[in-house]
């Protein structure tokens, strides 16, 4: 290809952790290789529980399916190369591949942030338009957002790897980085990247602060509903139906800020810290998310209770007494 031809690159290296010493290689893929098990079975686990359980068919897990999808997806574009890399030593990845990887990376990433957002706004119709939520927030309506989120996401990163792709790349082919993401390779291209890494930059704030800011007004707005509520046990359990969500969402967010806001207002640390943060923010999350649904979510919860202890009632069906005639 002319590509190649230009950058003299085949491949490039996938470093990891450039300050890691050998002897902790194993460790370190052990330790991945279990976050990446974990968030196979975690997730799995809960669209078992979905599409078994009826009672679960609602909006709200209908947006929880599609974090679980993109989850996975993402978990399985990055983990199983970095954990290659340190387990059996390789760390090539080819010209293309690498490319290909950096598109999923911020494609998925695109797909969370929007997803947490749906999130929220259903949180905010069935809190502050109780009544309209069964025709606002209906399945159908749903299905047509996810599909909507997963189309549009594209956009910003299809445009960040059509322009990175062709920049002449002929000095180092080790991305600092357990993966390839748009910062990673453009550094090493033989050219001015300002050009190229401005424009993604702010693709990448729009489609991180956009979400966040809608987000934050829409629980600025269930908490000023839920402060109307007369009884404080109606508003305890208003509020711990958003709770799984806020977690979820400041897993998700507040670390990708501070990495954002420490790299623009100069502050610095070392690189294996800075990989080290990234990692938490992007690998975290799509393990902790199915405890966080299991644990705080009752509806979940009691699927997954009952599917352990083979009950064959539904969860929310009352007693009903026998016919004495």
């Amino acid at each position: 290809m002319e590509q190649e031809n230009q950058t003299g690159l085949k491949e490039f290296v996938i470093v990891g952790f450039p300050g890691l010493l050998p002897e902790y290689y194993g460790l370190a893929s052990a330790v991945m290789f279990l976050v990446y098990f974990c968030t196979l079975v975690g997730n799995v686990l809960f669209l078992f529980l979905l599409f078994k359980e009826r009672s679960l068919h609602k909006p709200m897990y209908y947006i929880i399916l599609n974090l679980v999808i993109s989850d996975i997806l993402f978990s399985t574009t990055t983990l199983p190369k970095i954990i290659a890399r340190y387990w059996f030593d390789a760390g090539a990845i080819s010209f293309t591949a690498c490319f290909v990887q950096m598109y999923f990376v911020h494609y998925f990433g695109t797909v969370n942030a929007v997803i947490l957002l749906l999130m929220a706004v259903d949180r905010y119709v069935a809190i502050c338009y109780p009544l309209r939520y069964p025709m606002v927030m209906t399945n159908f309506n749903v299905c047509i957002l996810s599909v909507s989120t997963w189309i549009i996401s594209q956009v910003g990163p299809l445009m960040m790897v059509i322009r990175a792709y062709p920049l002449p790349y002929c000095a180092s082919n080790a991305i600092v980085q357990c993966y390839c993401d748009h910062i990673a390779i453009t550094v090493l291209a033989c050219t001015d990247r300002t050009p190229y890494g401005f424009p993604a930059f702010i693709l990448a704030m729009f489609a991180l602060l956009v979400p966040l800011g809608l987000i934050v007004f829409s629980y600025c707005a269930i908490i000023v509903a839920v402060l109307k509520i007369a009884s404080t046990q109606s508003r305890l359990k208003t509020m711990s139906t958003c709770s799984a969500q806020l977690i979820i969402i400041a897993l998700y967010f507040l670390p990708r800020c501070f990495v954002y806001l420490a790299s623009n207002v100069g502050i610095t640390f070392s690189t294996d810290l800075r990989i080290a943060i990234i990692m938490l923010y992007s690998l975290l999350p799509p393990m902790i998310n199915p405890l966080i649904y299991c644990l705080r979510t009752a509806e979940v919860k009691q699927s997954l209770i009952k599917r352990f202890r083979g009950a064959n009632v539904d969860i929310e069906k009352p007693d009903v007494p026998e016919n004495q005639n």
